[in-house]
């Protein structure tokens, strides 16, 4: 056996350990609720518009969503990482990341995201069913993508929208009692959530537009300039519209309609204090995107329960 092969093989060591921690930001759950928001969405319309369907049946599969969203969210951030190491050792934010300083090695990172794709395969096949399981396949390249976009092009989040509101379509269809997938009214909301992911992820990579001026990395914050305020005040406008919308066709009522006008609020409100060249403010309104989706879930679960309620339909 090579020298590398049984340093590939070997027993992971405590440093290891942890930085496989770090690799998958199990001490961070952005991720975990970007993903699983969208999800969340359709599983509450789907709900609304299939009275048959139980309430038990609806939370049992938030709760194993929210699962597999951890799951997801650990892979990306570690092909992420791996795809990334070169880059980030050379951003002051993210220089301390596992690979660029030395926890572990890119073989054995590349080892630890293997063991991840095929628990991931396993928990799919086992969990969803197969219209659920095609969706995830699609986006499923987009993992790879999106880590190499900032060296070619200026629309990262794009590519991280498409792929973290994809579980809009999985929602519908794990939980629907037909096979049937109304693309009238989710793709609306598949549109929505890819406006919101470009608005905070926008936000967010000024923090980083200084260090990606010097080493030629491509940003939609250096795309979007002094004009960003603006632009994502328009994309925010129209995530929140294009979200209405599909929640009308949906036929959601007042305590919907309520949460987007809410979330709306807090968003815009927030964004338009947000000095781009203030870190700490890109910062804290990025941070603010969890709370954002829960109360959109949380008006969309109102208007279905009260909608039950009102016509006597068992919750």
């Amino acid at each position: 056996m090579s020298k590398r092969l049984a340093h590939l093989l070997a027993p992971p060591s405590k440093e290891e350990f942890n930085a496989c921690w770090d690799l998958c930001r199990l001490n961070n759950h952005m991720g975990c609720w970007t993903t699983w928001i969208p999800t969340a969405w359709a599983l509450a319309m789907v709900y609304h518009a299939h009275p048959e369907i139980p309430g038990s049946a609806a939370l049992l599969w938030a709760a194993k969503y929210l699962v597999l969203c951890s799951g997801i969210k650990s892979l990306i951030m570690t092909i992420d990482d791996i795809l990334d190491h070169d880059i980030d050792a050379m951003v002051s934010r993210t220089k301390s990341r596992a690979i660029p300083r030395g926890s572990i090695s890119l073989d054995r990172a590349w080892l630890f995201f293997g063991m991840q794709v095929v628990l991931g395969v396993y928990l799919a096949q086992a969990l969803l069913d197969p219209i659920s399981c095609r969706f995830a396949a699609a986006a499923a390249p987009l993992f790879v993508i999106y880590p190499t976009c900032k060296r070619w092009m200026y629309f990262a989040p794009v590519t991280l929208g498409l792929m973290f509101t994809v579980g809009v379509f999985m929602g519908w269809s794990t939980l629907s009692t037909t096979s049937e997938i109304p693309y009238e009214i989710l793709v609306p909301v598949y549109i929505a959530g890819c406006f919101w992911v470009w608005t905070y992820e926008t936000i967010y990579q000024h923090m980083d537009k200084a260090d990606d001026v010097k080493i030629g990395i491509r940003s939609s914050a250096l795309l979007c300039g002094q004009y960003t305020i603006p632009v994502c005040t328009a994309t925010a406008i129209v995530f929140f519209g294009l979200l209405a919308y599909g929640g009308f066709l949906n036929g959601h009522s007042y305590l919907f309609f309520a949460g987007v006008l809410l979330a709306a609020f807090l968003l815009i409100s927030k964004l338009l204090r947000t000095d781009i060249d203030r870190p700490a403010d890109c910062r804290d309104f990025f941070l603010q995107t969890p709370l954002i989706g829960q109360i959109l879930v949380g008006g969309f679960v109102a208007d279905a329960v009260v909608a039950r309620i009102s016509n006597g339909i068992p919750l």
